[in-house]
């Protein structure tokens, strides 16, 4: 685990990916991310495994709870109580960082919004991820990323070839994971202008602004030429056939990313052996590529269905320009680069069980994360009790009003 958040505690009332996703790259970097679920339904996403969504059985694995929320302590407490609060004020009396995914309305009938929290401890960064952010006739509105950010932010769009009759569907918390990246990066500056101006800022983030980041290209081009979407040029038309992906003789791909054609093309001939196209009038350099597109397309489609995917990725082994196979998932964990660099640690869940999970793309000093499995629901909750100064008593008359789990 990474020492650059030690000795910061992050109070978390947040629920699903977004979120969440931020208190765990802090606890990550090393920071005490205390995690506030309701005593009785914990986070939403702990019920899915339940619904059949996430594979069951003895030693089940909820990796939809996991990958957010590796690294912290639960506290199973109903903060829309009265004593559920008086703890959760106390709580933020020793908090740097007020992390929450809760809408306007309900932050303010639980009195856990800005005003409130501040009342407690006025030195606190209050951090709100939303769906579409602060302002706005939909500033009040819920949004998950299949919502606020792959389809009000333009990525379905942009995304789905031109030929499809259907927008392409995302893929589980697409844009929650990059979002909450983006979080933890302005809890870091929001410490770091706490530490140097003693003001604590209020950080927002929302999943449409994650969007309009991700798709920023493409929304500066489209207002620089007509407001019209980005084109999406038709494969058989590239203007530069080093930029692309060619089927393999077993149906897998290599995708080539050599921007520069004129000053990779004569290493790519020479590396696939195919020194003839140097000199074919039709493809001798990038304007002649480009003017017979079609004809370019279909011999380097030709080129790349006489061989399998490894042997591709053998023969490009060599070439100086810059490739890629295009994986899946599962073969990431074996990718000898996501190996080396400790990308997919290996997690020892209390009971024995052993998982995958994905660290957080920073690294400091080039030191792999040990991340630690995602608590139980309310896990810590008497642990931080009694750290807070609480007794036995005092805990067991907690638990028998409903305040805590």
């Amino acid at each position: 685990m990474s020492r650059a958040m030690s000795g910061i505690r992050v109070l978390e009332v947040a629920a699903w990916t977004f979120v969440p996703a931020a208190g765990a790259v802090m606890a990550d970097w090393g920071a005490d991310v205390i995690k506030v679920e309701h005593p009785e339904l914990g986070d939403p996403q702990r019920g899915l495994i339940s619904m059949g969504l996430i594979p069951g059985g003895d030693s089940a694995v909820n990796y939809i709870i996991e990958q957010p929320n590796r690294g912290k302590r639960s506290i199973g407490l109903d903060i829309s109580t009265e004593g559920g609060r008086e703890i959760l004020y106390k709580l933020v009396e020793s908090a740097d960082v007020f992390l929450t995914s809760f809408l306007p309305d309900v932050r303010d009938r639980l009195k856990i919004d800005v005003e409130h929290i501040r009342a407690v401890n006025p030195n606190i960064v209050y951090v709100r991820g939303s769906g579409q952010g602060t302002k706005g006739p939909d500033a009040g509105k819920g949004g998950y990323d299949g919502a606020s950010y792959w389809a009000r932010g333009g990525v379905a769009d942009a995304l789905t070839p031109a030929d499809n009759e259907w927008p392409i569907a995302p893929r589980a918390a697409f844009g929650d994971l990059p979002g909450g990246m983006t979080i933890a990066g302005g809890i870091a500056a929001g410490l770091l202008q706490r530490e140097r101006t003693g003001e604590a800022p209020v950080v927002d983030v929302s999943l449409l602004a994650c969007a309009a980041w991700q798709l920023s290209p493409d929304i500066v081009a489209s207002g620089l030429y007509g407001g019209d979407p980005m084109p999406k040029i038709d494969r058989s038309l590239a203007p530069n056939v080093l930029v692309g992906n060619y089927r393999t003789k077993d149906g897998r791909f290599i995708s080539l990313m050599m921007l520069q054609g004129d000053r990779f093309w004569p290493d790519f001939c020479s590396v696939i052996d195919r020194p003839d196209l140097l000199t074919d009038e039709r493809f001798k350099d990038a304007a002649s590529r480009f003017a017979n597109a079609e004809e370019c397309v279909a011999e380097m489609d030709a080129i790349f269905a006489a061989r399998t995917y490894d042997e591709w990725k053998e023969t490009l082994s060599r070439l100086i320009g810059v490739w890629a196979p295009v994986q899946q998932a599962n073969e990431l964990v074996k990718d000898p680069q996501v190996i080396a660099n400790g990308y997919v640690p290996r997690v020892v869940r209390e009971d024995g069980v052993e998982f995958d999970l994905v660290a957080n793309p920073v690294q400091f000093d080039e030191e792999h994360e040990q991340l630690v499995a995602a608590p139980e629901h309310g896990q810590h909750t008497e642990e931080i009790l009694l750290e807070m100064g609480y007794d036995w008593d005092a805990i067991i008359a907690r638990k028998e009003a409903g305040d805590i789990l």
